[in-house]
């Protein structure tokens, strides 16, 4: 048993009406991934932010071998060497990605000067590391997500780290990607490196795992060695029940056309093709999943459907008439509207309430003349809440307290309030625990049931069997499969979004 280089004991951390953490004891052991799990809301990112001196304990103390510790910044942990990578990205979209590794940490020509140079030979070396071809000159804002978790990953491993905290650091990866970080991860535990690794992909932390630890309601519930631990030991542990388990639901017909996409193409700023005439429909009551690995085009078309790429070219029919409106705003009010990807930059404004953020697209349905109706505006924010079971002690309270389940189920809302008739999600699960991405999957059934037509795109392959009707495979901004479920399987689907289309768009298997 290696000994533990840092402790955290009897930590309590109380905000206004709340208790994040109740007298919690954990460990990080030396040179291993100490891995710490539980659901949205059980105070994981809470207890790792108190690691990495972002919070403060309201009671309880952390001993660094041994001696006891005090972290009021970040700056004290850095200076500790405990470095973080946080769950919600923290990169200035304005800057380089050079620019964004070394923030803070210029690596300077003599005092004065930053040796921007000497930056991007680095920022190159990192990148190269994680196998990314990716200029360091770019602008951060102008990558895809995926891709900017990799660069908060360069960014700590910029970092000279004795403990490096890794809250959900693959929750926007590819399969490839992930296989790159973990071999990084052993790479840094061969050096002495400690880890601290949340996730709410299950699989991921029995593999690259050497101690669990289980939060349940602020509290440590369990403690096992990863090799003493199951899939099912995990879910009951985190929610107190033997399963929370996506299950298939009861297959629908396929009804009436509801959304039509014909030859959608959208071109980069850098001449090269996003989207090469994608093709597709969706029927009332169905649920298409669209897969494909980063890069595919999945975004990009979701964007172009919604009005945010004004470039896209092609025809989009809604109940078969010709959706000519450009803007978001318009194809919102024809019965479109998008859960987007990133929910912290594009799906909530995170200084207004709960109550906001759910109504923030539907004003007008509030309105009485040229003034809001509170109480009407409450009473319809009250209503979604219900029915998405939002856990939020008052919809008052600001949206960045909730949890990141809850927090997705305040971005759905905002879009059923709206009165969609199909409803597009992009990565709805990302980032959630397993047992709010039950809750999520059975949102979209339900949905489904009452006729809207509901588009999801995931990276996760047995999510994508478990709860689509059909499925499209996207590969290079084409469609290179389609499935009707019960003749879908991983393999095929992974094959279809591994494969380069041809000249005409790409196979259509198993229509």
């Amino acid at each position: 048993m290696t000994d533990a280089i840092l402790r955290a004991e009897r930590i309590s951390k109380t905000y206004p009406g709340t208790l994040a953490l109740d007298h919690v004891d954990f460990q990080v052991r030396r040179g291993q991934v100490n891995v710490l799990i539980g659901e949205n809301g059980a105070g994981k990112s809470t207890l790792a932010k108190i690691l990495a001196g972002v919070e403060q304990p309201t009671q309880g103390r952390l001993a660094l071998e041994g001696e006891a510790i005090r972290l009021r910044s970040p700056r004290d942990a850095d200076r500790c060497g405990i470095g973080m990578i946080y769950q919600e990205l923290s990169l200035f979209p304005n800057l380089s990605v050079a620019e964004n590794i070394f923030m803070a940490r210029e690596v300077t020509a003599g005092r004065l000067m930053v040796d921007h140079k000497a930056q991007e030979r680095r920022a190159r070396a990192l990148l190269e590391r994680l196998e990314q071809p990716i200029d360091p000159r770019t602008l951060a804002g102008e990558l895809p997500l995926g891709q900017q978790q990799l660069v908060e990953i360069a960014r700590a491993l910029a970092r000279d780290v004795r403990i490096l905290i890794m809250d959900e650091p693959t929750s926007a990866l590819s399969a490839a990607e992930i296989n790159v970080l973990f071999g990084i991860i052993r790479e840094l535990k061969s050096r002495g490196v400690s880890i601290v690794y949340i996730s709410h992909r299950l699989e991921e932390l029995l593999e690259i795992g050497d101690q669990i630890a289980v939060l349940r309601d602020g509290r440590l519930i369990a403690e096992a060695p990863a090799e003493a631990a199951s899939l099912g030991w995990l879910v009951e542990k985190m929610t107190g029940r033997s399963t929370t388990a996506v299950t298939p639901r009861q297959r629908s017909q396929a009804a009436v056309e509801l959304l039509k996409a014909d030859s959608l193409s959208l071109r980069r700023a850098d001449g090269r093709l996003a989207l090469d005439g994608v093709s597709f429909t969706v029927h009332a009551g169905e649920i298409l999943g669209i897969y494909g690995l980063m890069g595919a085009g999945r975004t990009e078309l979701f964007e172009s459907l919604i009005g945010v790429q004004p470039r896209a070219r092609g025809a989009i029919l809604l109940e078969g008439r010709r959706l000519e409106a450009r803007s978001t705003a318009e194809r919102i009010a024809a019965g479109l509207v998008l859960v987007p990807e990133d929910r912290q930059r594009a799906g909530l404004v995170p200084t207004l309430s709960v109550r906001q953020n759910i109504t923030l697209m539907s004003l007008g349905r509030f309105a009485r003349g040229i003034y809001l109706s509170p109480a009407r505006e409450t009473a319809g924010a009250r209503r979604l809440a219900g029915e998405l079971q939002i856990k939020a002690s008052d919809l008052g309270q600001p949206v960045t307290s909730l949890s990141g389940g809850n927090q997705q189920k305040v971005v759905v809302a905002k879009c059923l309030l709206t009165c969609p008739k199909v409803l597009l999600m992009d990565e709805p699960t990302r980032g959630v625990d397993v047992a709010a991405k039950a809750e999520i999957c059975q949102i979209m059934r339900r949905l489904a049931s009452q006729g809207l037509g509901v588009v999801f795109a995931s990276s996760e392959l047995k999510e994508i069997l478990a709860v689509a009707d059909r499925v499209l495979v996207m590969s290079r901004g084409r469609i290179t499969g389609e499935f009707q479920i019960d003749q879908a399987s991983e393999e095929a689907l992974v094959r279809a979004a591994s494969a380069k289309p041809g000249r005409e768009g790409g196979e259509r298997a198993n229509p």
